[in-house]
């Protein structure tokens, strides 16, 4: 005790004949060891065994009563010293703690909840200029860009992703049905309007597999129901898909500028990884087998909706014959010669300054020999075509076609947002910058959306150019902006130049870029070892995606993710917990051979939270991890204390019946000895009176229910038979149950029911029920909820399972052989 006469919470103090005051046993809080050095509060902390002497020299540190800080302790000790001090067990006493109590010491108070809508309500200079930094981030970067540091970098990162991006334009816009120009419109416009509205240094913004043939799966499916006529006209069709893909854009674009203004980034953590990469596998084989007409050089028909790829592939196969060899011949030369210059690449990667430009080489070499051997004229060879050059007007999007467009483009912005703020997030944790992924979806909706009103189609971020873009000494997104303009000059002036490239080359770089993405097939061995759930959740959206296209089969695999999500949490792990020897730890008793329970003690946890969806499931659980049959022992009790009822009646009725004989009898004897005539109507205050004598034998709590077996008297009274003992039926093993809550992030109430019936229940079996370890929000919704009412009190909720347990252990639940008071049923 100190001179005030109050203890010091967490100490044990016992008397020093060396010093007047006290000492106390510095002990931490896991185990029961003697501790193995000594403090005094006058003169400071010592080092040695509980019996050595004790005296001025052994004190190390002088410190305050009850202000021991152990790292300064140990800094001044010698190394020895200090290494047998970590070496030591350390304990801490303390109290037992209910929630009440922790509340009172801790002085507990609700968080004081931040209302953030009232700033973005606010009105000020300073809150305009915030807001205006916040979605135009160019200016906050472009004043501070290192010119002499990174310029020369961005000028050849921008360089070479221009080069990659011209081909890939073109080769991208046939995947969606298109002109190949729209592919380099959709290269330029979306690419600039990143460059002023982004926040990611590194991705390349622009066409993307992916991206393109989920237009291209819309734009066949609606344009040519948009052409009445039997003979397709080649140019009213390439325009009414344009329209189709341009209004598509636009609307692309307006639910990620919408989602990303009102902060809805975090609608992309839905799509989990496998999810992502199961569906951009399923995707590159869509874009593999879309891409096969132009290898084979076939004409086929146009095929949508669900089986779409599985139809195409077998008319594939059917019209197989009728291939074009000069168009196969063209695309397997142009695909070695890509497949030889990307090995070159990866393995001349530290010595080359910059990749070489396979693409781009294979791009003007295929067009120079089409041109030169005309092989249009002399081998049918598909080529591009005319290629206009100079900028197209601003057109408006198609109204009509919005209510057929609204699922497509919700999916593709998801998609798209996806894609690009996954690969942003990896490039800014490589480089050490922050990614706003709100300001990401509203850079990558204005892109889609301005995009739109110029005639391109949704776009993305490519993952090869984005590694060339940073491989090559990019830094900003003034690479972008550079990329950019290169193919802004393609556009006005040298885009005639490609008007005899063969389709069967740009097929050819669409199929050899996809190797990035058919390389994600091996996760399935991965994930086989790593996490069963992630590869049911990679194959299910890889076969939804094959089979129901790639609109359908997203929202499919989004929802098979999220119904596997319930499905886990409806059956998590459950386990009864036992202690660890020496220690204030509880693990599972299945998977620690050490750890043993409690006797009298049952502690039981679920490794997941409890709502609405797994309420009867834990207590299910419960029940049957107790190894009582909880049900069947309540139903006994209850028929046996009915039946009991029932006998009691029947006793009070005879005994009633025999009074009212006796009565009638002297009544009879009287009248015959004093010849006084009675009269039968009896008054109603009589009536009434006797009522309620009757009554009083009914429920007087005085009376004992007679022995029926031995026939007992009237009066007798015997012990209460409404305890299990008493009524001969088996009694639990353990007169305590504790639930370990720490796994509850939030109660509903389905849990505050479920967790109510089984306190009710497991009281009727003559269990007490205890709560354990909930954490403070957990604790404010079980009182809004009002849990917490006479019979289960704050006293019931403890700080941890072994507090709970020295309670139980200390106060068990008496079953008691001699009468006692229960609550009636």
């Amino acid at each position: 005790m100190s001179s005030t006469g109050q203890p010091y919470l967490g100490w044990r103090y016992r008397s020093c004949s060396s010093c007047s005051p006290f000492l106390g046993d510095f002990v931490l809080e896991r185990g029961f060891h003697q501790p193995k050095f000594r403090y005094c509060p006058c003169l400071g902390l010592g080092m040695w065994p509980t019996d050595a002497s004790w005296g001025p020299e052994y004190c190390t540190l002088i410190l305050g009563p009850g202000k021991i800080r152990p790292r300064d302790t140990q800094a001044l000790l010698p190394a020895t010293q200090a290494m047998e001090l970590r070496k030591r067990d350390y304990h801490m006493e303390r109290p037992l703690l209910n929630q009440e109590h922790l509340e009172e010491l801790g002085h507990w108070g609700s968080a004081p909840r931040t209302r953030q809508w009232r700033t973005w309500l606010q009105c000020s200079r300073a809150r305009a200029h915030a807001l205006l930094l916040q979605h135009l981030p160019i200016l906050v970067w472009l004043p501070r860009y290192p010119v002499r540091d990174w310029l020369l970098g961005d000028l050849l990162s921008g360089l070479s992703v221009a080069i990659m991006q011209l081909p890939q334009g073109l080769a991208y816009a046939l995947l969606a049905g298109l002109p190949p120009v729209f592919g380099l419109y959709s290269s330029f416009y979306p690419v600039f309007i990143y460059f002023l509205f982004g926040t990611s240094r590194h991705i390349s913004v622009g066409t993307f597999a992916v991206m393109s043939v989920m237009v291209g799966s819309v734009t066949e499916s609606l344009a040519p129901q948009a052409l009445n006529d039997s003979t397709i006209n080649e140019t009213a069709r390439d325009a009414a898909r344009v329209q189709v893909a341009s209004t598509l854009s636009v609307l692309v674009g307006l639910f990620q500028v919408g989602l990303g203004l009102v902060h809805f980034g975090f609608v992309v953590t839905y799509l989990s990884e496998p999810l992502v990469r199961g569906y951009t596998t399923a995707a590159a084989v869509q874009v593999f087998v879309s891409q096969l007409k132009y290898v084979f050089g076939l004409h086929l028909s146009s095929h949508s909706g669900p089986l779409s790829l599985i139809y195409t592939v077998l008319e594939v196969c059917w019209k197989l014959p009728q291939s074009n060899v000069g168009t196969m011949v063209t695309a397997a030369v142009a695909g070695v010669v890509l497949v030889l210059v990307k090995l070159l690449n990866d393995k001349l990667q530290q010595q080359l300054p910059m990749p070489i430009p396979g693409e781009l080489l294979t791009l003007i070499g295929a067009t120079s020999i089409s041109y030169g051997m005309s092989l249009k004229h002399r081998f049918e060879v598909d080529v591009v075509g005319n290629i206009p050059t100079g900028l197209v007007p601003p057109v408006a999007p198609n109204s009509q076609l919005f209510s057929k467009l609204m699922g497509s483009a919700f999916t593709i912005a998801l998609v798209g947002f996806a894609i690009a703020i996954s690969l942003g997030k990896i490039f800014a944790l490589r480089h050490g910058y922050r990614v706003d992924s709100n300001q990401e979806l509203v850079a990558l909706g204005l892109s889609n959306l301005i995009g739109g009103i110029f005639q391109c189609f949704p776009v993305s971020c490519s993952m090869s150019r984005s590694l060339v873009q940073e491989s090559a000494g990019g830094n900003s997104q003034v690479a972008g902006a550079v990329s950019s303009l290169f193919i802004l000059l393609i556009i006005v002036k040298l885009g005639e130049l490609f008007h005899d490239l063969p389709k069967a080359v740009l097929a050819a770089i669409v199929i050899v870029n996809l190797k990035g993405m058919l390389r994600q097939l091996s996760d399935v061995c991965s994930l086989w070892k790593a996490n069963r759930a992630d590869l049911l959740i990679w194959l299910v959206t890889f076969m939804a995606t094959i089979l129901l296209n790639l609109d359908l089969g997203l929202v499919a695999a989004v929802i098979f993710s999220l119904l596997l999500v319930v499905v886990r949490t409806q059956r998590p792990h459950y386990s009864v917990l036992g202690q660890v020897p020496d220690t204030d730890i509880y693990r599972d008793v299945a998977e620690y051979s050490e750890a043993k329970e409690v006797p009298g003690v049952k502690v039981f946890r679920s490794s997941a939270t409890v709502y609405f969806a797994n309420a009867e499931f834990y207590s299910d659980a419960l029940k049957q991890r107790c190894g009582v049959d909880v049900d069947l022992l309540i139903s006994q009790k209850k028929k046996l204390l009915k039946k009991q009822e029932q006998l009691k009646l029947k006793q009070l009725q005879k005994e009633k019946k025999l009074q009212k004989q006796k009565k009638l009898q002297k009544q009879a004897a009287s009248s015959k000895d004093t010849s006084v005539s009675i009269n039968v109507n009896t008054s109603l205050e009589d009536m009434r009176s006797n009522n309620v004598e009757d009554c009083k034998a009914m429920v007087s709590p005085g009376d004992k229910m007679e022995d029926a077996t031995a026939g007992g008297q009237e009066d007798s009274k015997a012990p209460d038979v409404s305890t299990l003992k008493a009524l001969g039926l088996p009694q639990p093993d353990f007169h305590s149950l504790i639930l370990d809550l720490s796994a509850l992030s939030f109660v509903d109430t389905v849990c505050l029911k479920s967790l109510k019936n089984i306190f009710r229940d497991f009281r009727e079996i003559e269990v007490e029920v205890y709560m354990a370890a909930c954490h403070s929000p957990v604790v404010s919704q079980l009182e809004a909820g009002q849990f917490f009412d006479a019979s289960v009190t704050k006293k019931h909720l403890f700080a941890s399972v072994h507090d709970a347990v020295t309670f139980a252990l200390q106060h068990p639940r008496p079953v008691p052989d001699s009468p006692v008071s229960v609550t009636r049923l």
